[in-house]
């Protein structure tokens, strides 16, 4: 029988680097030590980015290790005023520490990769050995850390010209935390390599010990030779289009000076595309919001091109889509106060980023168009091919529905399209959050299903009788599948849409509707759930209210959580509004957001939240045993049981 017992002692508090040592997926990369080596390289990137470092070398050693040096400022070396110990030993051993926090004026650093903190810290906490030497004021300093801890204190350990300045760092990564034990090359080239692309004027060279061979990258053409390179084999519709725009100092726009981005995109008629963006130098493979940016200043442009000369012919309504289907890009965003989705940084999450990147791109492309008739009319023709592509396919899905289709619910608010790629579903609870979602939406591809009350706990119900209740069988027609089993034969060519995005508020009664649907989805619509199309919509909890300063206008940024709101906070400080000038608004529910702060936080694809449902990770007959116990109706003495004996492993995301 398992020990029950939770007491004082039950609890435990990990110090230091134990949380990464403990957790390493929630801060890294774990396929192969590759991110703990960016994470150095970013550091020598972001002294580049500040205009003090000029070269990077990497040498990628034959014992595994890797060592990243810059010239640029050093990491300082003297005792931090609160910890005790020097500089360079809090930035290798404590989470949260780095001087990218301190943004007010005088800073030292103004833009830069994220602000979690956490970046060689957890290079140090998942390696064996790691070796930093230090070029600053004369003097060469040295200090070793042997698992995470330092051997000894930082010591002057020789002289140094006073004019030569920088940072060498040398990892061996421990291998018992990856699944490849060593750095995978290739993709450490491309990283290299993307890094010189954004850092014109900066050679960055990689050195491989056991080949001998030597790699350099320097591109002065900077994005517009990267693209120009990577579509060598394809054929061009147009030149490519280059440009970088920033905010000036003193712009009225919102958005803080040196804001901005710096981007090349092409048009190809056939062939592979390529699309590549960037925060702060960091890749966000995933993209995010400045990808959004990006295709919404372009779609605009393009559009008001085709309108103005005429383009379009009857019936044809181009979506972004067709705008970008041949569209080849890389993308670089400076962006303040960056905030990506987890540590990895894959994906950037900052909603400020949309509007930045599109208010910097359309009005220059708008200009290149008009200026370059001819381009713009093959780049509208591509466009206008792939509208009607798409058209054609959505005709074809219609003739298969045949009069076969089910009377949809009356409380249904449909959309217009009947394109199932693209069209999506709104699960609401509440009448009072639904009308303000029909009243925000977009009604060509989303629709909206209000749910009244608390859905029926589905887990012991058979499939035969789930239509008795009014809630399950209104979603089950509205979806257009109906309930199955995982192991049936299911007809999936009825789906009517391309996500269901289930939309409950960010309290204990709405994590209870999510559970309660999530469980009808996933007990009786199995291969709806496997086929990736359930997702949890992620409305903010809070609005900052900011008043006018200055030429810049109100403003309203939302947060997701807490942790976003003590960003949201540094960056107004920034900013240099008054402390306390703004307000804080805590939302209740869906129900107290308008039609217009619904569409800007929870429906908009380019600036919404979402958390896909992965039934891939959680096997549908394996679990079954812990599904019931959370979700049987004579369990509640062993959900008791469990709660109380887990309830100190509970994280929370801070």
């Amino acid at each position: 029988m398992a020990n029950n017992k939770y007491d004082e002692s039950s609890f435990k508090v990990l110090r230091g680097l134990e949380p990464v040592r403990q957790r390493p997926g929630m801060y890294t990369n774990l396929e192969s030590p590759n991110h703990l080596i960016a994470e150095v390289v970013d550091n020598a990137c972001d002294e580049a980015l500040a205009n003090y470092a000029k070269n990077i070398s990497v040498i990628a050693h034959a014992d595994g290790s890797v060592s990243v040096q810059d010239d640029g400022r050093g990491i300082p070396v003297g005792i931090h005023p609160e910890e005790g110990v020097s500089v360079v030993e809090v930035a290798f051993t404590v989470l949260h520490s780095g001087g990218k926090f301190d943004k007010d004026s005088g800073g030292a650093y103004k833009f830069a990769g994220g602000l979690h903190g956490v970046g060689v810290a957890v290079t140090n906490a998942l390696s064996n050995k790691v070796e930093v030497t230090v070029y600053r004021d004369g003097g060469e300093h040295f200090i070793r850390f042997i698992n995470g801890v330092a051997a000894a204190p930082v010591a002057r350990i020789g002289d140094c010209p006073k004019k030569r300045s920088g940072t060498m760092v040398r990892a061996w990564p421990d291998p018992k935390y990856f699944d490849v034990p060593n750095v995978i090359l290739p993709q450490l080239e491309r990283s290299l390599r993307s890094k010189a692309v954004l850092l014109p004027g900066v050679n960055v060279t990689l050195f491989t010990e056991k080949t001998g061979e030597t790699r350099t990258w320097s591109y002065p053409d900077g994005l517009r030779g990267y693209l120009n390179e990577a579509m060598a084999e394809q054929d061009m519709a147009v030149p490519i289009f280059a440009m970088e725009k920033f905010i000036p100092k003193g712009g009225d726009s919102g958005y803080a000076e040196g804001e901005g981005a710096a981007w090349a995109i092409v048009w190809s008629t056939e062939g592979a595309i390529v699309r590549e963006s960037y925060v702060n130098l960091i890749p966000t493979w995933s993209g995010g919001t400045h990808d959004s940016g990006l295709r919404d200043g372009v779609f605009n442009a393009v559009k008001s091109f085709a309108e103005l000369h005429g383009l379009l012919p009857k019936g044809v309504k181009l979506v972004p889509e067709d705008v970008f289907s041949r569209a080849s890009f890389v993308l670089s965003a400076k962006v303040l106060d960056p905030q990506f989705q987890g540590q990895t940084k894959d994906k950037l999450v900052s909603r400020d980023a949309l509007r930045l990147v599109s208010l910097m791109v359309k009005d220059p492309l708008d200009l290149w168009l008009n200026e370059h008739i001819d381009f713009g009319k093959r780049i509208t023709e591509l466009a206008i091919q792939q509208a009607q592509s798409r058209l054609r396919s959505a005709q074809k899905v219609e003739k298969k529905k045949g009069s076969s289709v089910a009377v949809l619910p009356g409380k249904l608010t449909d959309c217009s399209s009947s394109d199932p790629t693209r069209t999506e579903l709104f699960l609401v609870e509440g009448d009072s959050a639904g009308g303000s979602a029909k009243q925000g939406r977009n009604k060509e591809f989303q629709a909206v299903l209000p749910l009244r009350g608390k859905v029926l706990n589905t887990f012991e119900v058979e499939k035969d009788r789930l239509f008795a209740n009014n809630e399950i069988h209104d979603i089950a027609v509205a979806i257009g599948v109906d309930p199955h089993g995982p192991d049936d034969n299911v007809d999936m060519s009825g789906m009517r849409y391309n996500g269901i995005y289930i939309m409950a508020d960010a309290d204990v009664d709405g994590a209870h509707i999510s559970t309660l649907l999530l469980t009808l989805f996933f007990r009786h619509f199995y291969q709806v759930v496997l086929s990736g199309k359930i997702y949890l919509a992620q409305p903010p909890l809070f609005r900052v209210d900011v008043p006018a300063q200055g030429k810049k206008p109100i403003r309203k940024i939302y947060a997701l959580n807490e942790g976003e709101l003590l960003g949201i906070e540094d960056r107004l400080r920034q900013e240099k509004i008054r402390e306390g000038s703004w307000s804080i608004s805590r939302f209740k529910g869906l129900g107290e957001m308008n039609a217009e702060q619904l569409w800007d936080t929870t429906l908009n694809p380019d600036t919404r939240r979402s958390l896909r449902v992965n039934a891939a990770a959680i096997p549908f007959i394996e679990n079954m045993e812990m599904f019931n116990m959370l979700m049987g109706k004579h369990e509640a003495s062993t959900r008791r049981a469990w709660l109380e004996y887990h309830g100190n492993e509970v994280e929370g995301d801070i």
